[in-house]
């Protein structure tokens, strides 16, 4: 197993296992901080190529950041995706919150050579017959005093997801899905009852997917890694469509 870092100057990601291509977009602002244990899990099965849309673990934390939009993450990430994809091999992909919704939109503009997407908890809410109040609630909870800051020396990646994407990722509808291409809307088991597990759910109907839970809450991929990879890998690899 061996793993590389890269970039292009525009794109940053990492690559490391062996077996097929699985893409992973985290969560918040794209940093991948966490996520160790789940990759190194992922990595047994496939070449895990991890993206870092703002550059931000590859030396851009701290550095001004404009207002993000969905579709420059999914561009990137289509990018990537040419970058790394053996002729003619599809890739699996994986996104979770705001990486789940630039899953999503990845999907409606670029399905061609895409075996399986699976988008966990994505928030955007708006798409709830009540989704203007869920987002304010949203927004209210986590965009709270004491916000910490997006840019200069002490810029945590947090810093940047409220000031640089909550507000706008929750903005986002997804459109209609391709078809032929397996979609799997998820949630976390611990996540029942809440607003993500509930717009995981509306979406997997609206779009017509499939629905599955997987171990833990929204931080699943922290909490559990090894179950969370091991479930990952089942439901990815269940009903994927097979090399054009």
């Amino acid at each position: 197993m061996t793993e590389t870092a890269c970039q292009d100057g525009r794109d940053h990601y990492e690559v490391t296992g062996g077996g097929p291509v699985l893409l992973v977009l985290p969560g918040g602002a794209g940093h991948p901080m966490g996520l160790g244990p789940l990759v190194e899990r992922l990595a047994t099965r496939f070449t895990v190529v991890t993206y870092d849309p703002l550059g931000l673990a590859h030396g851009r934390l701290g550095l001004p950041v404009a207002e993000q939009r969905v579709a420059v993450w999914s561009e990137g990430a289509h990018r990537v995706l040419e970058a790394v994809l053996p002729k003619g091999e599809p890739a699996y992909v994986f996104g979770t919150s705001s990486g789940g919704i630039a899953v999503l939109d990845l999907l409606a503009r670029h399905p061609g050579r895409l075996a399986h997407v699976v988008a966990h908890e994505p928030p955007c809410v708006t798409v709830l017959p009540d989704g203007v109040e869920r987002r304010a609630e949203l927004i209210g909870r986590l965009d709270g005093p004491g916000r910490p800051p997006a840019e200069g020396e002490s810029a945590t990646p947090m810093g940047v997801f409220l000031a640089r994407i909550l507000h706008p990722f929750t903005r986002y509808a997804p459109a209609a899905v391709p078809a032929g291409v397996p979609l799997t809307l998820a949630a976390g088991a611990d996540s029942h009852g809440h607003v993500l597990y509930r717009t995981a759910e509306f979406l997997a109907e609206r779009l017509g997917g499939a629905f599955t839970e997987l171990p833990g809450g929204h931080l699943g991929t922290l909490e559990h890694p090894v179950e969370f990879a091991d479930r990952l890998a089942e439901s990815l690899l269940s009903g994927a469509r097979s090399p054009s």
